[in-house]
């Protein structure tokens, strides 16, 4: 008992100190939005708590600088290709696990396959394509690349494949179609994953910045991520460390509230889509 005691109680430690670890930047930075310029820069030795916090960096970062409309631009962007991605995958990975048609496992290898394709290669064809259709700068130029993903395909196909294949077979004997099986009966029972591929390309589209940079170069297009940088260069200025820690605080907030709320439910579809039988 004494062992297991002092094994848990070194855990414990352990545990809480990566946590601080982990936890210190995201201390530090909503700290630094706190602070004034004038007290920022007249620290010589930095302190790690503020007596007179102020939230003037965050009413410049919406007066200053176009964060609102960056925002709205990512939201845009956001829902709109998580939506439609949703769509597809949902399709693909029920054609790929149900439907018979020829040449069904040499069609799944390839398109597996294109997971070994580096990320580079598939950007610069990606913009090639772009632009050539005229796209740059524009909403369907941000979305149209990032509507599909092999891995969300691949998690959900495997998913799928978990329901017992009598009750797809009873569906039939009843005269219920594949769409009406897929939605009634599919997607309810496999909805963790589901809500889990959600939230992870919810989180992918907010982080985005390479695509976004490459393809917009007008500031009435540029998402959060790359907005921050235009931020840095010709609004608040490079020096204004509080004001831009301000702008990533508020950036912020929206990705770490989604995964407090459904934390539970990404371990949940994460863990049922990795297993199978």
């Amino acid at each position: 008992m004494k062992k297991r005691a002092l094994s848990k109680t070194i855990l414990y430690i352990l545990l809480t100190l990566w946590a601080v670890i982990v936890l210190f930047p995201f201390y530090w930075m909503i700290l630094t939005s706190l602070k004034s310029y004038s007290a920022y820069n007249s620290e010589y030795v930095p302190t790690f708590f503020t007596l007179h916090p102020t939230f003037e960096n965050y009413v410049n970062a919406f007066t200053q600088v176009p964060l609102g409309r960056y925002l709205l631009n990512t939201l845009i962007f956001t829902v709109f290709t998580t939506a439609i991605m949703t769509v597809v995958a949902v399709l693909a990975a029920f054609a790929f696990a149900r439907l018979k048609f020829r040449g069904k496992n040499l069609v799944f290898t390839l398109f597996l396959s294109l997971m070994m394709l580096p990320n580079e290669l598939v950007i610069i064809t990606n913009f090639v394509t772009i632009t050539k259709a005229g796209l740059r700068n524009s909403f369907p130029g941000l979305i149209l690349p990032s509507i599909m993903s092999v891995f969300y395909v691949y998690l959900l196909k495997e998913n799928f494949e978990m329901v017992p294949d009598n009750l797809y077979l009873a569906a039939k004997v009843d005269g219920t179609g594949d769409l009406k099986y897929l939605l009634r009966v599919l997607v309810p029972i496999c909805r963790p994953t589901i809500i889990t591929i959600i939230i992870l390309k919810v989180i992918e589209c907010w982080n985005a910045y390479v695509w976004p940079r490459l393809i917009t170069d007008k500031q009435a297009y540029f998402l959060v991520s790359n907005g921050i940088q235009e931020l840095r260069e010709n609004g608040f200025g490079r020096e204004n460390i509080p004001a831009m820690m301000a702008a990533v605080v508020v950036i912020s907030i929206p990705l770490i509230v989604l995964f407090l709320i459904f934390r539970n439910k990404i371990m949940e579809g994460v863990l049922r889509g990795g297993t199978k039988g």
